[in-house]
């Protein structure tokens, strides 16, 4: 079995994705779909099937978040990697034209959103 690394902020934002899609929207999602359901027929019925098709979605992602987040090892900034490249880090790195780029060194899932300058192993 290969071992699924992630950082804490890493960690931190699934989990609080989970959270946000399981007690959140999920439920708002549920509703919609119940309300969208009493109108009758659900073959001709846009707010049915757009909401259950994203009810689908975010359960899917539920799931996997849950099989995801209890099987991963979370890696801690430590004093001893200062000036090594390890994972989590922020490296620096200089181009030919003298310019520095910033980079994060991260798990697969950890690239989203608003991961800019982060790079996957």
């Amino acid at each position: 079995m290969k071992t699924k690394l992630i950082t804490r902020e890493g960690y931190n934002k699934l989990k609080a994705e989970h959270d946000h899609l399981w007690h959140e929207k999920r439920p708002e999602i549920t509703k919609i779909v119940t309300w969208a359901a009493s109108l009758g027929d659900r073959s001709e019925n846009a707010d049915y099937t757009f909401n259950k098709r994203l009810l689908r979605q975010i359960d899917r992602r539920v799931r996997f978040l849950r099989k995801f987040l209890p099987d991963v090892t979370i890696v801690d900034y430590s004093p001893q990697q200062e000036g090594k490249v390890f994972f989590g880090a922020w490296v620096e790195i200089e181009n030919d034209d003298g310019e520095n780029k910033k980079f994060r060194i991260v798990g697969p899932e950890e690239i989203y959103g608003d991961a800019k300058g982060y790079i996957s192993i």
